[in-house]
């Protein structure tokens, strides 16, 4: 098992911790955004602005031999623990890894469909970037 399978393995349990109780869920999600290490400032520009996400959302990775390190920041508090999940899972991970990665944990938990219709457009969108450092 890989340590992104190991690491949504880990996520999976505390969800099911939480229960079905979405205030918890959503709670839990808004405290992994205060958890983002602070996003270098020449990062927060348009052209690594999130398309689609109804809140701004920053996303910049860096290429470490075969690993990427991904830098985020949200300026809203869903959208930032949003980014800060997906991150966890895929930061200073291989990029064959992150590549081959199919984000299930997502329908897993039941997040996208407890979304507003914008911000699972958003989701979708930070996944999509994120495969696309790993591809690129």
């Amino acid at each position: 098992m890989n340590k992104i399978k190991e690491t949504e393995q880990a996520l999976m349990e505390e969800f099911e911790i939480l229960g079905e109780d979405w205030e918890a869920r959503y709670n839990f999600i808004i405290e992994l955004g205060k958890t983002l290490s602070p996003i270098p400032e020449e990062y927060k520009k348009d052209e690594y602005l999130i398309k689609g996400c109804q809140s701004r959302v920053w996303l910049k990775a860096e290429k470490n031999n075969h690993t990427l390190t991904f830098y985020a920041d949200s300026d809203a508090l869903i959208p930032k623990g949003i980014i800060a999940l997906l991150l966890k899972l895929v930061n200073h991970q291989s990029i064959n890894d992150i590549s081959e990665y199919d984000f299930e944990i997502i329908n897993k938990i039941g997040l996208q469909q407890h979304l507003s219709p914008t911000r699972a457009n958003g989701l979708l969108n930070m996944i999509k970037q994120i495969k696309n450092y790993a591809l690129n």
